[in-house]
């Protein structure tokens, strides 16, 4: 259901009727699945982003199985990559004709690990990107669908996912597919996504040409932790255990926090967020744009007045600001 693409960082949610039939027939699906490879060594990520500054990124071993659905212009297909010695899942889109296409990275928003299935989330922007040319690589994460497990990825505060999109974008920059532009690689991140998506460009700048936002978490660490997990047992007690109160041990939290290392971002970045959103408070979007002002990030911010989280008649002008911008600078 794609309303839980939402920055819901706790377990539990009621996905209805329609997705639980969908996940029956999604599991069906036994045509052309991609086993992915064991890793021999997970080398885990820790929490702080200062000190995975210098981690040595990886991705490679991308593989790429056969169509398990189509339209007339694009096809579906299961893939994994290897990225921080784990195994990551997830799907491609790929327009149909030879390329090279431009490749847009997917991190999508908070859906529980124990009921998420591949690909789910980010169907509309799978469809429009499919339709108007771009390959879209959309990223399971660490601990879902058939990727490998990271047992401390909840305490490390999630800066795994961030990992994964970067070894998503270094799999595509090293694979032998020639359909894909090695050149254009720009990443999308919805929700929880988004946060994802800053993580990632502070921890390596220039993997990414472009990125976009939409309705994105906090940058701030500790604005998260207060709204999803402080109350979330046994994670949060956890994650207190570890680190201490952002009160208690501020330095901590800082370097848990993307908006620290705006400096460090070289890529150009569109916001897109509505007023009205219930998850992800406008506040967080507006104090996000200041900051990446004050850092002299290449930054385009969008607003939609009344616009809630998942966004509905917005959608189809935001888009368009997608096209514009993707225009721009894949080049």
């Amino acid at each position: 259901m794609a309303r839980n693409e939402g920055s819901y960082y706790r377990g539990g949610m009621t996905f209805g009727i329609r997705s639980s039939i969908m996940a029956v027939f999604l599991g069906a699906l036994t045509l052309s699945v991609v086993p992915p490879a064991t890793a021999t060594q997970v080398s885990p990520i820790g929490s702080s982003i200062p000190a995975a500054f210098d981690r040595e990124y990886s991705g490679t071993d991308l593989k790429v199985g056969k169509a398990f659905s189509s339209s007339s212009k694009y096809t579906r297909h299961r893939i994994s990559y290897e990225t921080g010695g784990l195994t990551i899942s997830g799907i491609m889109i790929k327009p149909t004709g030879e390329g090279p296409f431009p490749v847009v990275v997917l991190a999508h928003g908070y859906i529980d690990p124990a009921t998420y299935w591949s690909g789910q989330g980010f169907r509309r922007e799978q469809d429009w990107l499919g339709n108007n040319g771009y390959v879209a690589l959309h990223v399971d994460y660490r601990n879902h669908a058939r990727s490998d497990n990271d047992p401390k990825n909840d305490v490390s505060m999630r800066l795994g996912y961030a990992e994964d999109v970067i070894g998503a974008a270094l799999a595509v920059k090293g694979s032998k597919f020639s359909y894909l532009d090695k050149n254009k690689v720009a990443l999308l991140g919805r929700s929880m996504g988004g946060g994802v998506a800053f993580q990632a460009l502070v921890l390596q700048p220039g993997v990414f040409d472009a990125a976009i936002t939409y309705a994105s978490t906090s940058t701030l660490a500790a604005d998260n932790f207060n709204k999803w997990q402080r109350n979330d047992y046994p994670i949060g007690n956890k994650i207190l255990k570890a680190y201490g109160t952002p009160k208690e041990n501020p330095t901590a939290w800082q370097n848990m926090s993307s908006r620290y290392f705006f400096s460090r971002i070289t890529e150009p970045v569109l916001m897109i967020h509505g007023t009205k959103d219930e998850s992800c408070d406008i506040s967080w979007a507006r104090a996000t744009n200041n900051a990446l002002e004050r850092s002299g990030v290449d930054v385009t911010y969008v607003e939609y007045p009344g616009a809630p989280h998942y966004m509905y008649g917005e959608w189809s002008d935001s888009i368009k600001q997608v096209n514009k911008f993707l225009k721009k600078n894949l080049r």
